[in-house]
């Protein structure tokens, strides 16, 4: 299990697992506001993580929100690097036709926290051949 820093100044709970099998954390709301129709914003978690070096967390939308509120994450998976210090923050945007509220407290998006690599690049003159090679955008089937 890794262990991760993490300064919370809301009255919200800490991310956390909503069931044993769960691959991302719940985060909640740190403030009650009103999304207009195609209108985004940046909402506040009042969350500050200290993610370990060679780890980074990820911002998803939560699958219900998505489909019954047309609120999704445009720029998901939003990624929160490990010597970031600021407030984890939230862009949401709202896709559907009416307008959407978020209630302090909501659980408004999932924090996904992984392993990466950092890339050495091998410059050369060409890439191993492939049965795809170049084949992409619907290449390999409908």
């Amino acid at each position: 299990m890794l262990s991760v820093k993490i300064v919370n100044q809301s009255a919200n709970p800490l991310p956390y697992y909503a069931t044993a099998g769960a691959a991302g954390m719940d985060i909640c709301a740190n403030e009650s506001i009103s999304l207009a129709p195609m209108e985004r914003y940046l909402l506040s978690t009042g969350l500050f993580i200290e993610l370990p070096e060679g780890y980074e967390a990820q911002l998803r939308a939560r699958s219900g929100m998505a489909l019954k509120k047309g609120i999704i994450l445009p720029n998901a998976p939003a990624t929160i690097d490990s010597d970031y210090r600021g407030e984890i923050k939230v862009i949401l945007a709202n896709i559907s036709s009416e307008t959407q509220h978020i209630a302090q407290g909501e659980r408004i998006a999932q924090m996904v926290v992984a392993r990466h690599e950092v890339v050495q690049w091998q410059v050369v003159e060409n890439l191993t051949n492939t049965p795809r090679n170049e084949g992409g955008f619907g290449s390999t089937g409908s």
